[in-house]
C-alpha cells in the first residue's frame, strides 16, 4: 500500500508519505494519512488481531511490522447497564484487554512500526501513564532504544510497567505538557523521535482501527452514538476517520449514517468541553489539570482543532464528568460486567447517563462505550 500524507488545517502535501514526517513544516498542525487507492473489504484477512485490517495501514512493501498481538478487544452487549444509564442498546469495547493494558497499544504499534522501518535511533514519549507503558512494550519488540517522560503524579503501577519494560523513566514535576516539553527538548538533542499524540502521522492509523472493529463486531453497521473517553484526542479522530474509509470504500451498505461521536473528560481537566460549549475551533489550555483518571489529564491537546472538528462533522457532543461521578461510573461498569474498568472507562459510562438525564442523547439510542484500559493499572 502507498500513501501520501496531508495536513489537517492548510494544503500542504508530502506525497511520499513512507519518508519521516512529524508535524506539517507548514502551519505545525498535525498530519493525516490518506491511501493512494479504495481498500476493499474483502481485502480484510487474518486473526484476530488489527493486522486483519493490514491492507489499510501505512506499511510498505517488504516492511514488517512490529506486533504483539494487538486490536479485536471484546465489545460486550450490556443490557442491563443500558437500563441503568437509560438508552436502548448498550456495549462496551474492552480495551484493557490490549497486550499493554489499553488502546495505546494500536497507535504506539504503528508508530513504532513506521520508526523502525525509517532505521531511527530511537523513539521518546511525553506520558499521562498508557503510551508509556505501550511505548516501552513495542521499542522492546522491535530492539530501539526508548525514552518516556512522565508526571511524577502518574499512577505507580504504570511507572513499574514502564521501567519492567526496559525504558529509560524520567519523572517530570507538573503535568504531561510539562513531560512533553522535556520530551521535545531530549528528541532535538538526541535524535531520538518523538511519538507524542498527533506528532507524527501513524498513531492514529492505529487507532482507527477501533472504528473498523466496532463495525465488524456489530456485523457491517453503526451504532447511533460512540462515547469515549479523551485526553489527546488520538482516539476520538481515529474512529472518525475510520468511518470516512468505511464508507467511502464501500465497506458498509449505502446511506449507512455515521455514528454522533461524543467525547467525556473529567471536570478539573476538560479543555475540549470548554472549547466545544464555546463553539471555538481550538482549545486553551486548561490551568491546574487535576483528576485521578490520569489520562485525561491532558490540558492542552495538540489535536483539539480535529477532535472539535470530528465532533461537529458528527452532530456529536462533549461532556464533563466530576471526580465522584468517575469513581462511581467506574465501580458501576466493573461490578455490573466483570470488566475490569479504568477511571476513563468510568468516564465515559457516567457521561452517557449524564447525556441522555439532560436530554442530549436519546434514550432509543444505541450507543458503544469505550473503556479504554485496564483498572489493575491505577490501584496501589
Amino acid at each position: 500500500m502507498t500513501w501520501s500524507l496531508h495536513c489537517s488545517v492548510c494544503a500542504y502535501t508530502q506525497r511520499d508519505g513512507s519518508k519521516l514526517a512529524s508535524l506539517c513544516p507548514d502551519c505545525g498542525q498535525p498530519l493525516m494519512v490518506r491511501y493512494a487507492a479504495p481498500v476493499p473489504r474483502s481485502a480484510i484477512t487474518g486473526d484476530a488481531s488489527l493486522w486483519r485490517y493490514g491492507a489499510a495501514l501505512p506499511l510498505a512493501a517488504g516492511e514488517t511490522a512490529v506486533t504483539l498481538g494487538e486490536g479485536m478487544t471484546p465489545m460486550l452487549e450490556l443490557p442491563h447497564l443500558a437500563r441503568e444509564v437509560g438508552v436502548r442498546r448498550l456495549w462496551v469495547k474492552d480495551e484493557g484487554i490490549n497486550p499493554t493494558a489499553s488502546f495505546k497499544a494500536r497507535g504506539l504499534m504503528m508508530a513504532v512500526t513506521r520508526a523502525k522501518a525509517l532505521g531511527l535511533p530511537g523513539v521518546c514519549v511525553p506520558t499521562a501513564g498508557n503510551a508509556g507503558i505501550a511505548l516501552a512494550a513495542y521499542a522492546a519488540a522491535a530492539q530501539m532504544a526508548c525514552r518516556i517522560y512522565a508526571p511524577e503524579t502518574t499512577p505507580p503501577p504504570i511507572l513499574g510497567s514502564i521501567r519492567a519494560l526496559g525504558a529509560h523513566l524520567e519523572l517530570v514535576p507538573g503535568h504531561i505538557g510539562d513531560a512533553g516539553r522535556a520530551t521535545m527538548a531530549f528528541a532535538k538533542e538526541s535524535g531520538f523521535f518523538n511519538v507524542a499524540t498527533v506528532r507524527e502521522p501513524y498513531r492514529v492509523e492505529g487507532m482507527k482501527t477501533m472504528g473498523y472493529e466496532v463495525a465488524e463486531q456489530l456485523g457491517w453497521r453503526l451504532p447511533d452514538a460512540i462515547v469515549y473517553p479523551t485526553g489527546g484526542g488520538e482516539g476520538t479522530i481515529g474512529i472518525w476517520k475510520a468511518m470516512g474509509e468505511m464508507l467511502e470504500w464501500g465497506w458498509l451498505p449505502a446511506g449507512t449514517k455515521k455514528p454522533r461521536m461524543i467525547i467525556a473528560q473529567a471536570d478539573g481537566c476538560a479543555p475540549l468541553v470548554r472549547a466545544f460549549r464555546e463553539g471555538a475551533e481550538k482549545a486553551t489550555p486548561w490551568e491546574n489539570p487535576t483528576t485521578h483518571a490520569s489520562g485525561l489529564r491532558v490540558p492542552g491537546p495538540l489535536g483539539d482543532r480535529l477532535t472539535l472538528r470530528t465532533l461537529r462533522e458528527s452532530a456529536g457532543d462533549a461532556e464533563a464528568v466530576n471526580e465522584d461521578r468517575i469513581r462511581s461510573g467506574t465501580f458501576l461498569l466493573a461490578s455490573k460486567s466483570g470488566i475490569d474498568a479504568a477511571p476513563e472507562g468510568g468516564a465515559a459510562l457516567e457521561a452517557t447517563r449524564q447525556l441522555v438525564a439532560n436530554g442530549r442523547l436519546d434514550a432509543t439510542s444505541e450507543v458503544v462505550v469505550f473503556n479504554t484500559g485496564s483498572g489493575a493499572s491505577y490501584r496501589w
